[in-house]
């Protein structure tokens, strides 16, 4: 279950990011980004961290593992418009088992959009039963940014 006091925490000197822009798609009838759309926003930026240590998504598929979330929360702070270029803050929040969670910022230039946690489970992509952390995930995670609270 993920800590949602952590959202309150200070936030790592140590994470990555990555940019989105906010398109049409992304918009309703008044220009304003759709509340659903940070979920994506979010997803973004956990393939491009993946893809950032060296593990394009689809390669820990093709090794067996798919990563769904299994759970989420997001708070808003402030609408971002079409046309805002948005960066994506994350880092590793902790390690279990058979899970791993993340933090998230959603910034338009100094400014905090959004702010969430995300926790992931490894299942099995056939049978989508839960699964160890292979070993190789557990070294990206050493390497990744963040504060990481590992199961003992």
């Amino acid at each position: 279950m993920l800590d949602f006091g952590a959202m309150d925490q200070a936030v790592p000197a140590a994470r990555f990011s990555t940019q989105v822009r906010v398109r049409y798609a992304d918009t309703d009838a008044a220009g304003v980004c759709y509340y659903a759309n940070y979920l994506a926003f979010f997803e973004v930026g956990r393939v491009e961290l993946l893809r950032h240590l060296g593990l394009p998504i689809r390669e820990a598929e093709a090794r067996g593992f798919v990563f769904p979330c299994a759970e989420a929360h997001l708070r808003y702070h402030q609408p971002a418009f079409l046309d805002d270029l948005l960066t994506v803050e994350l880092w590793v929040t902790g390690v279990r088992r058979s899970s791993f969670s993340f933090a998230y910022r959603v910034l338009r230039a100094a400014d905090l959009v959004a702010s969430g946690e995300t926790r992931h489970a490894a299942v099995d992509p056939v049978d989508l039963r839960p699964v160890r952390l292979p070993d190789w995930l557990l070294a990206l995670f050493d390497a990744a940014p963040g504060t990481v609270e590992k199961a003992t």
